[in-house]
Order: structure tokens, then C-alpha cells, then sequence
């Protein structure tokens, strides 16, 4: 069964438009995938931030408050459970898990903390 760290693969095996695998940790591995996860992980991070300043419009990055970010975080948690989660084997919102719950909690609490970061980085842009 892969491991949650295994997203890194995945953006390797994205090229060849594999989105879903039974077990990431069985597909051919990259050599740099470990930088390429990184990079992808960022990246999608980046895209989540200017989708939180596209909904939320300029203003927002004038006088930014929690709320828009939290739920921007929150809402982006779907992507892992039924894209990234299911790509790498480990079913929706990682059901094939023993700790599915935990894990789920884990995913909202992460998002929770990168929704802190965007409003923390607005009040800094201000």
C-alpha cells in the first residue's frame, strides 16, 4: 500500500496522464522525485493562494481576515481525498487505510495550518 509521501511519484507518473494507481509505491520511480514532489507540492500551493485572491478579489488582500483562507484551505482538502488519495492506491479520502480517520483529521488540520500561512502572507503583502 503507498505511503502518504508518495505523491511525489505521482506528479512523475502525470506525464503519461496516470492519474489513478493500485499501489504508487509499485510504479517505476523517478530519480528526482522527491524534488519534483516538492516542487509540484508548492506549486499547488501557490495556484491555491491566487484562487483565494481570485474569490476573494483585492480587497481581501487590502484588509485580509481569516475566514476566506480557512475556507479556501478546507475546500482544497477535497483534492487530496478524491484526486491525490485515490491516485496513489489508497482510495477516497484514504478508506483503504486502517487510520482513515486520522488521517482525514491530519488533512484538515494540515489545511487548517496552510490557510494561517495565505493570511499570514496577506497581512505581511499589505
Amino acid at each position: 500500500m503507498a505511503e502518504l509521501g508518495a505523491g511525489r511519484r505521482w506528479f512523475w507518473h502525470l506525464r503519461c496522464g496516470k492519474v489513478f494507481h493500485d499501489d504508487i509505491g509499485k510504479a517505476t520511480p523517478y530519480e528526482h522525485e522527491l524534488a519534483l514532489g516538492w516542487i509540484g507540492h508548492y506549486a499547488v500551493g501557490i495556484l491555491y493562494g491566487l484562487l483565494l485572491v481570485a474569490l476573494a478579489g483585492a480587497a481581501w488582500l487590502e484588509a485580509p481576515t481569516f475566514l476566506p483562507a480557512w475556507a479556501v484551505g478546507i475546500v482544497t482538502v477535497g483534492a487530496g481525498w478524491f484526486l491525490l488519495q485515490p491516485g496513489l492506491g489508497l482510495g477516497w479520502a484514504a478508506s483503504k487505510l486502517p487510520n482513515a480517520n486520522r488521517v482525514r483529521l491530519l488533512n484538515l488540520a494540515a489545511h487548517t495550518v496552510f490557510a494561517a500561512g495565505m493570511y499570514g502572507t496577506a497581512l505581511l503583502l499589505r
